[in-house]
């Protein structure tokens, strides 16, 4: 063991001391005790970040939300019923939301949500600290110039006065001209551009689902756009395919993943490891593709709030 090290000041101070408890004093006259004053502090420490669980909203016609004690968290969500027979957890933005099965009991759901604590407290704190990181970043400006992200990369957005309000893309100088009719607003001029963007992606997403279904050996039955706050895309048994239509604003290459992702459902309606298996035989780099979209959406200007 080694012994700590002292300066000859701390030595100089201890003699002193020293000293002064061997020789006799004077009594001294009573004096106020002073109080003892901390000394201050080298440097400020950095505030600690206050971790926020999101909670579902509730509209007005909902049922009351559920609540349970995860550790020191007390966690809401929004429990729903199915015919399915086990327990199914969905953590987004708005919170968590937990199926259960039409007559599972409540002590049942609850135990079932604990043995999950972990993944749970774990994604709603991702979740929570990306809406706070979203809602620090300023909207989008509609203006001449402004830049809107579309396949990765940006283009320029052109307010031209005409007497039809309509959008038109040049490929070439990476350019969307908008008519803008006298007195349109800006909010409209905003939903215009949204369902460019929109209409893009159903022809984008009928072009890669066409692509990729045969080399995932797979036929669908229809797609559709969605404008989910969370989920990228869904597949159901039936073959019916939605797919995020915000999905047009990334690189083609991570449109791709969830195209895949969801086509490789028709094989395997689960995310087991024989699921995966499907999506690396025709996406093998899906985990680069995960952490890129999910790196991704947190950078992503804010194009339209009420998304």
């Amino acid at each position: 063991m080694t012994s700590p090290k002292i300066d000859a000041n701390q030595l100089e101070l201890f003699a002193q001391e020293l000293v002064a408890a061997l020789e006799p004093s004077p009594t001294p006259a009573p004096t106020p005790a002073a109080r003892p004053v901390a000394p201050a502090p080298l440097f400020k420490a950095p505030p600690v970040p206050t971790r926020v669980l999101p909670i579902p909203p509730v509209g007005p016609n909902d049922p009351p939300l559920r609540k349970i004690q995860l550790g020191s968290h007390t966690v809401h969500y929004v429990l729903r019923r199915s015919a399915r027979r086990s327990h199914g957890f969905m953590v987004c933005d708005d919170g968590l939301f937990v199926t259960s099965p039409n007559r599972a009991p409540l002590d049942d759901i609850e135990r079932a949500i604990r043995a999950k604590q972990r993944w749970i407290l774990t994604k709603l704190f991702e979740r929570g600290e990306r809406r706070a990181q979203r809602a620090e970043r300023p909207p989008l400006e509609w203006v001449d110039g402004a830049q809107l992200p579309y396949l990765g990369a940006d283009i320029t957005l052109r307010l031209e006065p005409a007497a039809r309000s309509r959008c038109v893309y040049d490929a070439d100088t990476r350019t969307l001209h908008l008519g803008v009719t006298p007195g349109l607003a800006t909010w409209q001029v905003r939903e215009r551009v949204k369902l460019w963007f929109q209409d893009e992606a159903k022809r984008i997403f009928g072009e890669r689902l066409d692509l990729y279904a045969p080399r995932v050996g797979v036929t669908y039955n229809a797609f559709a756009i969605s404008s989910a706050g969370t989920r990228w895309g869904s597949c159901t048994v039936a073959g019916n395919i939605r797919l995020n239509w915000k999905l047009v604003h990334y690189p083609l290459a991570l449109l791709d993943y969830v195209v895949v992702h969801e086509l490789a459902h028709l094989r395997e309606m689960n995310h087991s490891p024989a699921f995966w298996a499907v999506v690396g035989e025709v996406f093998p780099d899906y985990d680069g593709a995960k952490a890129a979209l999910k790196k991704r959406s947190v950078e992503m200007p804010v194009l339209f709030p009420d998304e």
